[in-house]
């Protein structure tokens, strides 16, 4: 065999390694995630470090966390590489990042990067097109009919909805029941079609371009507490070109790390570990945990960390 052979063949063979391995760690096999955050009308302070103990303790995935500048800051320096992660965790609401970072997001999205929308994210970039798509959905900052529909259910089936009016509200924080939409999708096969969530907002009111493709989780926002009277989309994937993109509105973060029931909620952490290994690979490999919340009773990692087998 010739020299020139055996270099190829080498070099095919990396080729298809990577290939395969994408952005994972080629040592540890983990995913590796990047979550975005510094600034955010939300506790991002402690946002942003829970959902590192989350995906990091799962032990399905290498997290790092990039910060802007504070509010109001020099953010000519906020440049991530979003290319070298196999899924991108949005915890930001805030200024607007440079036109080079939007351009370097948004090719990332195009090339069929992983998002994850959490929470107040949603909230963010009310002004930028494409952005708004994909988020499909969004609340607060100015956003009105002009922004796109409401997005709601009635008996099951989706309405949009163009009445005038400001996008995004939500009523008292209260424990409330998820109510599956798609059994079949990855991200919820094998979870019960109905469980109790832990104390958190509701989100109600969102408007967009409601390019949802995969509603996952709804909510019925009641009206004697402050809500729309309406069920409402509360997790759901975004059909915007080849990325894999998950919204999850829920998980409002308390004011640290150990007073903070919305993200201790093993739903929720199930649900965005879900989400994280669904944009990441296409798939979901994860079992169904033995502490998944029932239809009648929340369930709590305090240590965020999913139980053994």
């Amino acid at each position: 065999m010739t020299i020139t052979r055996k270099l190829l063949i080498i070099a095919a063979t990396f080729l298809a390694a990577f290939l395969f391995i994408g952005n994972a760690d080629a040592k540890s096999g983990k995913q590796k995630a990047l979550v975005v955050s510094g600034q955010n009308n939300h506790n991002w302070e402690v946002s942003h470090k829970v959902i590192k103990l989350i995906l990091d303790n799962s032990g399905l995935f290498e997290t790092d966390i990039v910060l802007t500048a504070p509010a109001g800051g020099d953010m000519s320096g906020f440049h991530p590489d979003f290319s070298a992660y196999d899924v991108v965790v949005l915890d930001y609401n805030g200024d607007r990042w440079p036109a080079e970072t939007d351009a370097a997001f948004m090719e990332y999205v195009n090339n069929g990067g992983g998002i994850i929308v959490y929470h107040a994210a949603d909230n963010a970039f009310s002004g930028w097109e494409e952005f708004n798509k994909v988020i499909a959905l969004g609340g607060w900052e100015g956003r009105t009919e002009k922004s796109g529909p409401y997005y709601y259910l009635v008996d099951g089936k989706p309405v949009l909805d163009t009445t005038p009016g400001p996008g995004g509200s939500h009523g008292e924080q209260r424990e409330y029941p998820m109510n599956a939409r798609n059994a079949k999708h990855p991200i919820v096969k094998g979870l019960p079609e109905v469980w109790m969530h832990a104390q958190d907002e509701m989100y109600d009111r969102m408007r967009g371009p409601a390019n949802i493709k995969d509603l996952l989780y709804s909510g019925f926002a009641i009206e004697s507490r402050g809500g729309s009277g309406r069920e409402e989309p509360l997790v759901f994937t975004v059909d915007y070109g080849k990325a894999r993109i998950f919204h999850i509105m829920i998980g409002h973060c308390g004011p640290t790390a150990e007073e903070n029931p919305a993200m201790q909620c093993a739903g929720f952490q199930t649900l965005l570990l879900r989400g994280a290994e669904w944009a990441a690979t296409g798939k979901v490999k994860q079992p169904v945990p033995s502490d998944f919340p029932t239809a009648s009773a929340v369930s709590l990692r305090p240590d965020y960390t999913v139980p053994a087998k």
